[in-house]
């Protein structure tokens, strides 16, 4: 049988069930459609967590209390000692700047409004480390730190959710735990998600955060130390003078382990990677399944379409059709079924795609889903493999009847 004449008489015999192959065919859509926009929608949103750390910057090192590595009892805290040490031009040529953080969460008031939201007390070099551009106002400066200044500079999402707007607020006031704070900036608009959202961040000085606000057994205590390299190319002895570094200002002995660990951002990049990549793959499996339901369903409409032509495929074998022009006839049939399915699918997930963007735009999530040649080829391929997987059974079926059972079927 030619694969033309194969082809007609699919088409004929679904137009003669339109009904029939219009809901089988809606499976699939279904299917392939779901594929697609969650796919999509994950490689979106893996898209856009890597794209905020990358915003960081690739020459950033983190330093942060005990080892991730092996366990390590009572590791010593990280203070500002340890901050003025990496700071060392001296011992750390390839070192640009220094920035310890504090952090903790407190309640913010104002004019009646109360939230509960996290504060960081940060150095003057804290801007230069993770590039914060200012609104309006002033970053907080060396004379702030030293003075112990009660003052804090806002993300612009923090001003709206706290004072109803993020403009001409310099100058406010605004309690923390009840103490009175003057908002000297707001930091210029990043984006963000709800998880990793730079505009809801409060800065403070580090010295005023220790002494009033995140209070720790070890006054000089911080929670994290981030150290910029001179670039990304010196990433690599960054981290090595880092790490000689601390071991010395903690004073461990040449066969301890450390009790700190260093992380750079490329870390977390591949982090996030393995992350999204399995949320990705989770996704496309949960498509799948919608689309294995509508390989099912082809199947069952052709094992009905076989009992129903039970004697036309008879007729046929008597009059000289073999077994493979039998198969060939329902398989093109289910193919057809599966290919229609995955077209409409295509356009479908494309169209759902657009809508969740449109969606996650309008709330200011920054997620953009990527509907790639990728995602459309393996939904496409997988199916064209459903249709002719589950049509095999039954055009195996049809082509096994003997031509004198099938002529006697009523």
């Amino acid at each position: 049988m030619k694969i033309l004449q194969a082809i007609k008489e699919a088409l004929d015999s679904l137009n003669a069930n339109k009904t029939r192959a219009f809901l089988t065919i809606l499976g699939i859509v279904i299917g392939v459609g779901s594929v697609i926009a969650l796919l999509s929608v994950g490689q979106g949103a893996g898209s856009a967590i890597t794209g905020q750390i990358e915003s960081i910057g690739t020459n950033l090192v983190y330093i942060m209390r005990g080892n991730q590595a092996e366990e390590v009892k009572n590791p010593d805290p990280l203070t500002l000692r340890d901050a003025e040490a990496l700071g060392n031009r001296l011992r750390s040529p390839s070192i640009a700047y220094v920035s310890p953080i504090v952090q903790g969460n407190v309640e913010f008031t104002f004019s009646g409004e109360s939230i509960t939201s996290s504060i960081m007390g940060v150095t003057q070099d804290y801007a230069l480390v993770q590039s914060i551009s200012l609104e309006s106002g002033e970053f907080i400066t060396k004379s702030h730190v030293d003075g112990r200044s009660a003052v804090v500079v806002i993300g612009p999402d923090f001003a709206d959710r706290l004072l109803g707007k993020h403009v001409d607020v310099v100058g406010k006031t605004i309690r923390i735990n009840g103490y009175p704070y003057r908002i000297i900036g707001v930091t210029e608009a990043k984006g963000g998600t709800s998880f990793m959202n730079p505009d809801m961040n409060v800065y403070t000085p580090i010295s005023t955060a220790q002494l009033r606000i995140v209070r720790h057994s070890v006054s000089d205590r911080v929670e994290y130390i981030i150290v910029q390299a001179k670039d990304s190319e010196s990433v690599a002895n960054a981290i090595k003078e880092a790490n000689a570094i601390m071991r010395s200002s903690h004073r461990l002995q040449p066969r301890q382990p450390n009790d700190f660990t260093i992380t750079n951002q490329q870390d977390f990049l591949s982090i996030a990677q393995s992350i999204t990549g399995v949320l990705t793959v989770f996704l496309a499996g949960i498509g799948a399944i919608s689309l294995l339901v509508g390989g099912i369903g082809i199947m069952n409409i052709m094992l009905v379409s076989v009992t129903e032509r039970t004697q036309e495929i008879g007729l046929r074998k008597a009059l000289g059709a073999r077994r493979s022009d039998i198969m060939m006839q329902f398989l093109t049939e289910s193919a057809l079924l599966s290919l229609i399915g995955g077209v409409l699918g295509i356009i479908v997930g494309w169209l759902l795609s657009l809508l969740v963007g449109f969606i996650a735009s309008r709330s200011g999530t920054p997620l953009e889903p990527q509907v790639g040649l990728d995602s459309i080829l393996l939904a496409t391929l997988f199916s064209a493999a459903v249709g002719i997987f589950f049509g095999w059974y039954p055009a195996r079926r049809a082509a096994k009847l003997q031509p004198v059972d099938a002529l006697r079927y009523e």
